[in-house]
């Protein structure tokens, strides 16, 4: 069946969003690696999920951690030994290395103009092999959406 390709576009703030993303993710019972491939925004990411959502807390750790196994949001830099193949979190502005070991990959599109032109160039790249992307447009919904 292969890799079900989800892109989140317009959104000011991709950390929030991938915030927001995977406390719905890890309601639902799935299990996400977040590759974000630049180290600041790897802290900013751990900090955002301890703060974002004052009554709830989503299960994190760093790739490398003992605990990685058996956490349900795990994140590293770009390319990772990640330790399950349920949902790839992409924030990075080019396409993950293995991403067609995963069952579902969500990349996360800013809304500057460098996020948004490497993006296109994912989108177009996914559907000449035959994939087909799903686009969900956070700017069309409510900053709770």
């Amino acid at each position: 069946m292969g890799t079900e390709i989800h892109f989140y576009h317009n959104t000011p703030d991709r950390l929030a969003a991938a915030c927001r993303i995977a406390s719905r993710a890890v309601a639902a019972g799935r299990r996400l690696a977040v590759r974000i491939p630049d180290e600041a925004m790897r802290r900013r990411f751990d900090q955002l999920l301890w703060t974002a959502e004052p009554r709830s807390f989503v299960p994190h750790v760093a790739s490398d951690s003992p605990l990685a196994g058996e956490t349900p949001v795990v994140f590293g830099g770009a390319d990772e030994a990640w330790p399950h193949r349920d949902v790839l979190l992409n924030l990075g502005n080019d396409e993950p290395a293995g991403f067609e070991a995963f069952a579902m990959l969500m990349e996360v599109v800013g809304s500057d103009e460098p996020s948004r032109l490497a993006a296109r160039q994912r989108w177009r790249d996914y559907k000449a092999r035959g994939m087909t992307p799903v686009p969900h447009d956070l700017a069309a919904r409510s900053p709770r959406a």
